[in-house]
């Protein structure tokens, strides 16, 4: 009983196989395939990739949604080469040695979506190649050897919303290059061999949110460079490698939320570039010589929730250099130079939720203690801080201490001054001080100096605070008496130490003076009481001047006689004579009236000697 039912299941099965079989061999027979590529009807794809096919194969499915030729040998597309497949949606023909791309090549693929050409070698593409993409939304040219861009070139590619064109070798990009491209978002673009922005094709891609420049040949972006990109909201700018500045008006007229300028040359944050984007989300200055982060100069980014500055030359990041930045939630720092990162750095530490604060010369004291407290708060992305300059705890990960052992051994000694002996110094006028302020702690103190107004004094000057911790009064004058404190102080407190000038003037020596009556009193003189005040002259003076006066006259005047003497000489035996006619003026006044015709004429003979 069992054997038959079995036998009965085996010939259901069978029979229900063939009948799958049957109906699914018609339908096989009808999506004609090319013999090198690999067609699925079910996904509507043929895939010809890696069939070293050196042209277009013909019989492709008509109605085929999706055609891979990559890793071909193909060199040309003809004209109205896919003009059957008007099912296409994505064309992919990258990796090819593609040189020649003939005008309304893609003619007939009014559906296509994605048109990608990346990595062959075209250098230039004809005004009219992409006629009747109308609805294409993806074109990849990048990776190629174009030289230049011209006018109108995807006039035809109204839909158009990412177009990549990085990694190609542009030496020029016409104004119109991009007329047409009124939905364009993104555009990735390369620059390698420009010298200038092109400020002058940007400004048609008037909804442009996404700009990616890439290499382009500048040491400074000038002012507007991206006006008037009114949509904009992301902005990459990346290995420009001699880019050292931003012009204060670089960014001028953009609303970003997020900007990156990478594997560039950047000494210093550009902050008056970037003070106006009050809506900026994210900044990424990565790979820069960066070595300061200074304190309040980026309050006005008020928006600001993350700051990236990964491998650079970062030694410092003073106390108020996140001040205002209330919503600073992720700071990334590693692979830098920094030996600490202090609470007082940050507008609250309670926002933060991401850190990125390894390979870094950490030096484990009270000052990453804050760090250590919030290790339950923070993500440390997996790489955590390590102790590198601190002897004790070298190469140690200061995250796993525990809370009772943080207090010993993340510790400060505070601020000492060494010598505190009074320093009251009397000088004349003219002379130079130097008063010395030596100090000691763990960290070592910062040293400043105040001058008697309570100003801190500057390192430039003729009143300076050396490096050393010295202060230098050259050439004192009395004004500059008083009392100057230095001030020694690191993250566990300070000390301060007063020290005085006495700066005494010179004596004025008298002089014997003239007067003279009747003239007016100058300025600085009293008023007199009648008016006839005297005025002084210094007789040295007075004598040293008119000497000078005489003996320059009396040189100017040699020097013209011998001058005069050597020019004659050098004339020679010439008559120097001249005759003069002139008419006197009564003849003149008969000739006009008529009652003379006759006007005599009388001449002078002169000599020269």
């Amino acid at each position: 009983m069992f054997k038959g039912t079995a036998a009965h299941l085996c010939l259901y099965w069978r029979a229900v196989y063939l009948l799958a079989a049957g109906v699914a061999l018609p339908s096989e027979s009808l999506w004609l395939c090319p013999p090198s590529c690999r067609c699925n009807a079910a996904a509507l794809e043929a895939n010809c990739s890696g069939a070293q096919l050196s042209a277009v194969p013909d019989g492709l499915p008509q109605d085929a949604e999706l055609l891979n030729l990559t890793h071909n040998t193909i060199k040309t597309l003809v004209n109205q080469q896919f003009h059957k497949l008007t099912q296409l949606l994505h064309l992919d023909l990258s990796d090819n040695l593609l040189a020649l791309i003939e005008a309304e090549a893609f003619l007939g693929l009014q559906n296509l979506l994605t048109l990608r050409l990346s990595r062959n070698h075209l250098r230039i593409i004809s005004v009219g190649v992409f006629a009747g993409l109308t609805n294409l939304q993806l074109l990849d040219i990048s990776s190629n050897k174009i030289l230049v861009l011209l006018d109108f070139t995807f006039t035809d590619l109204g839909s158009l919303q990412v177009f990549l064109a990085d990694n190609n070798d542009f030496v020029f990009i016409s104004n119109q290059a991009f007329a047409g491209l009124s939905g364009l978002q993104r555009l990735d673009l390369d620059g390698s061999n420009l010298t200038v922005v092109p400020t002058e094709a940007l400004t048609q891609l008037i909804v442009l949110k996404s700009l990616h420049i890439h290499q382009l040949d500048l040491n400074l972006l000038p002012n507007y460079s991206f006006y008037p990109l009114l949509h904009l909201k992301e902005l990459v700018v990346a290995h420009f490698p001699r880019l050292e500045t931003l012009s204060g008006n670089s960014l001028f007229g953009l609303n970003l939320t997020s900007l990156s300028i990478k594997h560039c040359n950047l000494k210093e944050v550009p902050y008056t570039a970037l003070h106006h984007l009050v809506y900026l989300v994210s900044i990424d200055l990565s790979f820069n010589p960066i070595t300061h982060i200074h304190g309040n100069l980026l309050g006005d980014l008020l928006r600001l929730q993350e700051f990236h500055l990964v491998g650079g030359s970062l030694a410092s990041i003073e106390t108020g250099a996140f001040k205002g930045l209330g919503y600073l939630s992720v700071l990334n720092v590693s692979r830098n130079l920094l030996t600490t990162l202090e609470a007082g750095s940050f507008h609250s530490v309670v926002t933060l939720k991401s850190l990125g604060l390894d390979n870094n010369p950490l030096a484990c004291d009270c000052r990453l203690l804050w760090v250590a407290r919030r290790r339950l708060y923070v993500n440390f992305g997996g790489c955590l801080p390590t102790c590198m300059t601190s002897t004790q705890l070298q190469g140690w990960n200061f995250l796993e201490f525990s809370e009772d052992e943080l207090p010993s051994l993340l510790t400060c000694r505070q601020a000492r001054i060494v010598d505190q002996r009074p320093q009251d110094v009397r000088v004349s006028q003219g002379h130079s001080v130097v008063f010395y302020c030596s100090s000691e702690g763990d960290p070592q103190p910062s040293v400043s100096w105040l001058n008697p107004q309570l100003r801190q004094v500057s390192p430039v000057g003729r009143i300076r605070a050396l490096s050393n911790g010295s202060l230098e009064v050259r050439y004192a004058q009395p004004h500059d008496s008083g009392t100057y404190i230095c001030v020694a102080s690191n993250a566990a407190g300070n000390e301060s130490l007063r020290v005085s000038l006495h700066v005494q003037a010179l004596p004025s020596s008298p002089k014997k003076r003239y007067r003279l009556k009747g003239w007016p009193a100058f300025p600085s003189s009293p008023p007199g009481v009648d008016g006839d005040e005297k005025l002084p002259f210094d007789v040295k003076t007075l004598l040293i001047a008119a000497t000078i006066g005489f003996v320059s006259f009396f040189g100017s005047v040699s020097v013209c006689f011998v001058f005069m003497f050597f020019w004659s000489k050098g004339k020679g035996q010439i008559k120097h004579t001249a005759t003069i006619a002139y008419v006197p003026r009564s003849a003149m006044s008969n000739s006009n009236t008529g009652t003379s015709n006759y006007m005599e004429t009388s001449r002078f003979t002169m000599k020269l000697l």
